[in-house]
């Protein structure tokens, strides 16, 4: 048997055991029950409810329109559909921002209200005091550096972060000041491997990249990304394991040629 099979739940102990022997660390996001209970029985070590369900979910061009009560929806469905994997749930835009006792409250209410094990918060430095607040509750809290989705505006484009050194030097201590703050874990999105690889070995937490090298503790994926439901979304990073879009299509397509035809439903198929 091997070693991940006897973890009853993923902890962020756990997660930090992973890393001290070098195992790496699968993570995935999820919005809906269904989903989420498929990719915990194939034994995810740690489900993301993402806020990027604003763009899979729901169309949106950014994860900004997301709201709380939304986010809570989904990571409700999720928890209900999970026994093993840590569930970590994303604040969204604006709800932890500027304002560290709104952090705090929405951190709390998120917890409260969906039975998640942990919250994500995007940034360095100009969070920091938002992240020990929640971390102050007892509310285990994964950062997230470089490119930041919820910052789009401020960047004006999703490319590749912490190319030039003033950037790049930022991105080492905002993450050593998270860890320092507590934080449980780190996603590293879309920088360079080589300065992904040096956060992983400077830091004592899990380091999970997304479009972030072979050289960090794990790696996270969006799954409508990664099963080819979604189709316009191509990054470098991006391994496609399965071509679902096309998989439906050719279903429904079937269904409505049976009905059309009168094939479906047969004599076995009715009462």
């Amino acid at each position: 048997m091997s070693v991940h099979q006897k973890i009853k739940r993923v902890t962020t102990h756990v997660l930090h055991e992973m890393k001290l022997r070098n195992e790496k660390i699968a993570m995935l996001t999820a919005y809906d029950y269904s989903i989420a209970r498929i990719i915990d029985q194939a034994e995810i070590d740690v489900i993301l409810v993402g806020d990027s369900a604003s763009n899979v979910m729901a169309g949106n061009e950014s994860t900004l329109p997301i709201t709380m009560d939304e986010m809570i929806y989904h990571a409700k469905s999720v928890v209900r559909g999970v026994q093993r994997a840590l569930v970590v749930v994303d604040l969204p835009f604006g709800s932890y921002q500027g304002n560290s006792k709104e952090a705090l409250t929405n951190a709390v209410r998120m917890m409260k209200e969906t039975g998640g094990h942990a919250v994500k918060l995007e940034g360095g430095q100009e969070i920091i005091e938002s992240v020990q607040r929640i971390l102050s509750a007892g509310i285990p809290v994964m950062g997230h550096l470089g490119l930041t989705p919820q910052s789009i505006h401020k960047f004006g484009t999703y490319v590749v972060r912490a190319r030039e050194d003033e950037e790049a030097n930022k991105l080492i201590e905002d993450a050593h000041k998270l860890q320092e703050a507590g934080c449980f874990a780190i996603v590293l999105e879309k920088i360079p491997a080589k300065l992904a690889e040096r956060v992983a070995k400077e830091l004592r937490i899990p380091i999970i990249g997304i479009g972030a090298g072979i050289g960090v503790d794990g790696q996270v994926l969006v799954i409508h990304d990664m099963l080819g439901i979604t189709q316009e979304f191509s990054p470098r990073f991006l391994r496609r394991y399965h071509n679902l879009s096309e998989e439906i299509k050719g279903s429904v397509k079937s269904y409505i040629s049976d009905v059309k035809t009168k094939d479906f439903p047969n004599e076995k198929e009715q009462y």
